[in-house]
């Protein structure tokens, strides 16, 4: 089902995103996670594409897999990093041939230990154009990713914004954001867009603390930040876990419940493959929202 068409259900959508194990003993523990959130049964999953396309295989028989074997919609991350226009078609299809029917389409991250992103000689500079070329010669639902907070490379939030309107007006049906702590960022960001002409479903992404050093890591390298007082308070319980997973879980609920209850059109989670802290939340979230239904006859 397109996932643009779930978004006008009238219910929100909750939704998940994962990245293709590395070993065994990750996909063992992704198996895990996805047996433990399939019951609650979330809108959609993504799955991530690696940095530089480097999963690109995996990525496409795992959404495969979360469809056939999980009876889960997936959303298949693509990337401009690394490929020209011929690959992109031949993944495309491939996704088409397994029955995807939702893509995420990103610049993507340049690969560790580049300076800086390179677009492939045949590919694509910009997301916006890699949303045009989908949108082209094929029948997928396509997503944008946003950033409430300002991409990192972009001059002002209002370049940002101007980027995210060719992005739309390319064919984006509805828009990621990237994690973020702050409602408020979201709330602004969301008024700004609509004063853009940015029309479309935002959907929040929400990343749930257990570790302080990796979630001060991962907002380092998005450009996201950590309001001071929360920040505060996680490091000086860093090296208590359960107290600082406790403290992640009750900010992420509090997050999710404003958020939909201001009118969000969902919540996504970025879940890192694991799914206590996940799990946790949406309980609380359900007993407010309960799933979303399919519309009549999809």
């Amino acid at each position: 089902m397109r996932i643009r068409e779930l978004l006008s259900c009238g219910r929100p959508c909750i939704s998940f995103e994962f990245f293709p194990p590395k070993n065994e003993e990750g996909l063992a523990a992704m198996r895990d996670s996805l047996e433990r959130l399939r019951d609650l049964r979330p809108s959609f999953v993504s799955v991530t594409y690696g940095a530089g396309g480097s999963t690109r295989d995996r990525t496409i028989e795992l959404v495969a897999k979360l469809r056939d074997e999980y009876e889960l919609e997936p959303m298949a991350h693509l990337t401009c990093v690394g490929a020209g226009k011929e690959e992109l078609s031949g993944v495309l299809k491939r996704l088409q041939d397994a029955g995807v029917e939702n893509v995420l389409a990103l610049r993507g991250d340049p690969p560790a230990g580049d300076a800086g992103f390179t677009p492939h000689p045949e590919g694509f500079r910009y997301a916006s154009e890699l949303v045009a070329y989908v949108r082209s010669g094929f029948r997928f639902c396509v997503a944008g990713a946003c950033y409430p907070e300002k991409h990192l490379e972009a001059a002002t939030r209002e370049v940002d914004l101007q980027n995210l309107k060719r992005k739309v007006d390319a064919g984006a049906e509805f828009l990621v954001s990237q994690l973020f702590f702050d409602n408020q960022a979201y709330f602004d960001f969301v008024a700004r867009a609509r004063a853009m002409g940015i029309g479309v479903p935002i959907i929040p992404g929400i990343m749930p603390i257990t570790n302080v050093k990796q979630v001060e890591r991962f907002t380092a390298m998005c450009g996201a930040s950590i309001p001071e007082p929360l920040l505060t308070e996680l490091r000086s319980i860093q090296d208590q876990p359960e107290a600082v997973l406790s403290l992640g879980v009750a900010h992420a609920t509090a997050q999710c419940l404003e958020l939909l209850q201001r009118g969000a059109p969902g919540v996504h989670f970025y879940t890192l493959n694991k799914s206590p802290a996940t799990r946790t939340i949406l309980a609380a979230i359900r007993t407010v929202y309960p799933p979303a239904r399919h519309p009549a006859g999809a």
